[in-house]
């Protein structure tokens, strides 16, 4: 039995801990006690601890005993808290999802010995392992991720509700989205390039820019086209949109009768309410990735990976938290079975490639009814 430290206990952060806590010993922390004793109540055989991961030195000397540690703290901290981690000489596998590039931290993980697995949540995470996957076995043209948690309740105006922090989910509406198109990487804003898509469970929704491609824009550049859309009931967007153009996500503070506030904390605190998911609230998560390219006949192919996933009612878990929670989960236990091991930053197609990787990842997830559905067609002979 491995002894595991979790680093925040929000809502993937406690799925990941519960479900490590089958198999391994678990310590849970987070720097609020409210939430943790929550998470206790829910799951006695977790060990709790009050941690403040920006306190280094405290820090480094708690995770010192643990053979793997899993860090689900917000994006805002990610990049320093994975550093530091590395320091420590402690693997870790990572889906904070900072803005930062992870592989900025590869020459430390080597030069430390370390494994560290980064963004292996479910998008960025299995639409990566998909395209590693894919990429061995194909010469790629193009890969398309549409992604999207959405509530099974439609409530206006926005229809959305948020399983992490409204801060986090504005980040990517504001943050400049990068796609690569005919070999080069192409610049917009998110929220851009609207579209309507049909799915099956769902009917219509809306799809736009978001820069979700993150680590394959690096590792991928052979690919001539990629690109990460986010999914939205249709109507979300033009009410995103006018907040953004009126300043309401703007960092710069304005003068509030002698108050010095940010209108993006502002926004941030109003939006809670209004996006904050209810702990039993029904949502989903929907997602398809398509790679396409010559395939070992010759023959240009389509692959299509579909996945559609509800909240759970048995074990009263997000869809979100599980479809992201549960890729982490399977990245831990691949790495303590000893099947991936290799030292140095590796996002989750440099994982996905190795076909015994994969696979586990599809098995664990599926023991867990979490069903990513296959189709093929070949488009030219």
């Amino acid at each position: 039995m491995n002894n595991i430290i979790v680093l925040g206990a929000g809502m993937v952060g406690s799925a990941i801990a519960i479900d490590m806590v089958s198999k391994h010993k678990v310590t849970l922390t987070d720097i609020d006690q409210t939430t943790l004793d929550n998470v206790k109540q829910k799951c006695n055989a977790l060990d709790i601890l009050q941690l403040n991961v920006t306190n280094k030195e405290m820090f480094q000397a708690t995770i010192k005993k643990y053979d793997l540690v899993i860090c689900a703290v917000p994006g805002f901290l990610g990049f320093q808290t994975l550093k530091t981690i590395i320091e420590a000489k402690k693997n870790v596998i990572d889906i904070s999802f900072f803005p930062e590039n992870a592989l900025e931290l590869q020459d430390l993980a080597k030069e430390k010995g370390i494994t560290a697995i980064v963004d292996c949540g479910v998008a960025p995470g299995m639409d990566n392992i998909i395209l590693g996957y894919y990429n061995e076995k194909m010469k790629l043209t193009d890969f398309e991720c549409l992604v999207g948690g959405l509530p099974k309740v439609k409530k206006w105006p926005f229809c959305y509700k948020a399983p992490f922090s409204p801060v986090d989910v504005i980040e990517e509406y504001t943050r400049p989205a990068r796609y690569v198109e005919n070999g080069e990487v192409i610049t917009r804003e998110a929220l851009t390039d609207c579209e309507y898509l049909d799915f099956d469970a769902l009917g219509t929704l809306e799809s736009f820019n978001s820069d979700g491609l993150r680590s394959i824009i690096y590792t991928m550049p052979h690919i001539p086209n990629m690109k990460e859309k986010t999914l939205r009931y249709p109507g979300h967007v033009e009410y995103i949109k006018v907040l953004k153009e009126s300043g309401f996500f703007s960092k710069e503070a304005i003068d509030l009768n002698g108050i010095k506030v940010s209108p993006l904390e502002f926004t941030s605190k109003v939006l809670f309410n209004e996006w904050k998911l209810g702990e039993t609230e029904e949502e989903l998560t929907v997602m398809r990735v398509t790679v396409k390219g010559e395939n070992a006949d010759g023959k240009i192919e389509e692959v299509v990976y579909n996945l559609y996933d509800e909240y759970c009612p048995e074990t009263k878990t997000a869809s979100m938290s599980r479809t992201t929670g549960y890729t982490a989960t399977a990245a831990a236990n691949l790495f303590l079975e000893g099947i991936f091991n290799e030292e140095g930053v590796f996002p989750p197609e440099l994982v996905g490639k190795h076909e015994e990787c994969f696979n586990y990842f599809i098995k664990y997830l599926e023991e867990r009814n979490i069903f990513y559905k296959k189709t093929s067609r070949i488009i030219e002979s």
